[in-house]
C-alpha cells in the first residue's frame, strides 16, 4: 500500500484537540488501513494536514508512540511501525490498551534481566549490602502499607539490589528501560495504587537476599513481576478478550 493510502482513513478532527484524540485517530488509521510491523507511516505533514492540526501535535504523538516503543523513526527515511497497533474492544480506552501492551513487553524483558541480576546480588551481596537491602524494604513496605508515595524508596530498594549484584551495568539498563517507557499524567499504570499487589513479595526478596539463597530470590521476583503482569491484564483486558499475541 501506498505510504499516503492511509491517509483516507483519517478525517479532520472537531477541534484542535491535543493528546488523546490525535493518538486515537492515529491507531484507527492504521487498524482501518491494514498497516503491519515494518509499514511506513505517511509524513508528519501528511498527518497534520489530514487532521487538521499542527505538525507539533503530530510530532507530540509519535513521540509518545515511539516512547512507548510502537514505532522507529529513521533519519530522512520515515517513520514505521514497530508493534500491533489496534483499538480497543472493550470499556479501555486504545491509549490505555497501548500503554499496557508496552508494559507487557517491558515485563519480558525485565524478567531475563531481573533474574540474573537477583541471582548475582544475593550471591555477591556483601553484609552491608544484604543489611541496607533489608532496610529499604522495611521502609517500603511501611510506605506503601501507610498509603503514602512510595516510587522514590521502591527505587533506591531496586538500585540497592542492583549495586549488590557488583556489574553496575544491570542498573543502568534496567533504570533506563523503565524510563523510556513513557506514561500519560492519566494513565492507570502510573498511579500509586497501581501494583500494590506486588509488594508483600517484595519481603521474601529481601530475606532470600539476606539469606544468600539465590533460587528462592529469583522466585520472589518472578512472584513480583507475575502480580505486576496480572494487574497490568486487568485492566488492559476489562471488557474484552485477552490478545494472544502478547507475553503469556
Amino acid at each position: 500500500m501506498a505510504v499516503d493510502g492511509a491517509l483516507k482513513h483519517l478525517e479532520p478532527l472537531e477541534t484542535r484537540t491535543r493528546g488523546v484524540a490525535v493518538l486515537d485517530a492515529l491507531a484507527d488509521m492504521i487498524e482501518r488501513a491494514g498497516l503491519k510491523i515494518g509499514d511506513r507511516l505517511p509524513p508528519e505533514v501528511s498527518l497534520a494536514a489530514t487532521l487538521g492540526v499542527g505538525r507539533s501535535t503530530i510530532r507530540e504523538a509519535l513521540n509518545r508512540w515511539e516512547g512507548l516503543g510502537l514505532i522507529k523513526r529513521r533519519r530522512g527515511d520515515g517513520t514505521y511501525l514497530a508493534a500491533r497497533v489496534q483499538t480497543s474492544r472493550g470499556l479501555v480506552p486504545t491509549m490505555v490498551r497501548l500503554e499496557g501492551e508496552a508494559l507487557l513487553r517491558l515485563i519480558e524483558v525485565r524478567r531475563a534481566l531481573e533474574n540474573e541480576v537477583v541471582r548475582k546480588a544475593t550471591i555477591n551481596a556483601n553484609v552491608q549490602q544484604r543489611a541496607e537491602i533489608s532496610r529499604l524494604c522495611d521502609i517500603l513496605l511501611i510506605e506503601v502499607n501507610a498509603g503514602r508515595p512510595w516510587r522514590k524508596v521502591d527505587h533506591e530498594f531496586h538500585a540497592a539490589i542492583y549495586d549488590a549484584s557488583g556489574n553496575p551495568m544491570f542498573g543502568q539498563i534496567l533504570q533506563s528501560l523503565d524510563r523510556a517507557l513513557e506514561r500519560s499524567q492519566e494513565s492507570p499504570f502510573g498511579r500509586d495504587e497501581f501494583g500494590l499487589d506486588s509488594f508483600p513479595p517484595h519481603r521474601d526478596l529481601a530475606d532470600a537476599i539476606v539469606a544468600a539463597d539465590p533460587d528462592a530470590a529469583c522466585a520472589a521476583i518472578n512472584t513480583i513481576l507475575n502480580l505486576v503482569d496480572k494487574d497490568v491484564r486487568t485492566i488492559i483486558f476489562a471488557g474484552a478478550p485477552a490478545d494472544p499475541t502478547l507475553p503469556s
